[in-house]
């Protein structure tokens, strides 16, 4: 499964060497947290991500419309292994190590490199929503951000009905930057959105605050 990092060892170790943003983004390292493991999508998992993308309660807060066929699934998927190949931001597949399972995405939204930001983004499937496993994920990831690349700030949205999703991202840090009336339009309604931050040196002081493992 190629290179792997542990849960603690984003938040315990120092920065390492900067990678490019492209040369991350079409290696993507295996992320390896209590209870989840974060890796690059395969077709194979087709199966499962239909599964809970066909939920339309799963797709009301996202961009994508929830899917109609495993079809669809399987283009969605070609799409992120273009991504890879090509060194564009992408996504990580949230695999539930109980069971082995796919149960969501979350990564990259969009790639900002004269402001040195990213925009992260997730999803996941509704029978595993309140179990704190979206925090643990995004916690992962904000810190092998800050860790692998020479990122200024990391940014997310979320639509201001999904107040679920902003509790994940203050749980992680994030701080609630404000309230964009209309922000973006979705499946053909514009709606408000939520904006939540996270500088450099927030992430120094909330991994100097957690101390060793």
């Amino acid at each position: 499964m190629g290179e792997k990092r542990s849960f603690w060892h984003f938040l315990t170790l120092p920065a390492a060497e900067p990678a490019t943003p492209q040369e991350y983004f079409a290696r993507l390292p295996v992320i390896d947290t209590p209870r989840l493991i974060l890796r690059k999508m395969r077709m194979s998992d087709a199966p499962d991500v239909y599964r809970y993308a066909k939920d339309p309660e799963v797709a009301r807060h996202v961009l994508w419309e929830a899917h109609q066929s495993v079809w669809e699934t399987r283009a969605y998927i070609r799409y992120l292994l273009w991504q890879y190949r090509s060194g564009l931001p992408g996504s990580w597949a949230i695999e539930l190590k109980e069971t082995g399972r796919v149960v969501g995405t979350i990564g990259y939204m969009s790639y900002n490199a004269d402001n040195a930001t990213v925009e992260v983004g997730y999803s996941l499937a509704r029978e595993q929503w309140g179990k704190g496993l979206m925090t643990e994920a995004l916690t992962a990831v904000i810190a092998e951000t800050f860790r692998a690349l020479d990122m200024h700030r990391i940014e997310a949205m979320h639509f201001t009905d999904n107040p679920a999703s902003g509790r994940v991202m203050e749980k992680c840090g994030m701080t609630h930057e404000g309230h964009l009336r209309e922000r973006v339009c979705c499946k053909g309604t514009f709606r408000d959105v939520e904006m939540w931050g996270m500088l450099r040196k927030d992430w120094e002081k909330h991994r100097r605050k957690m101390g060793p493992a």
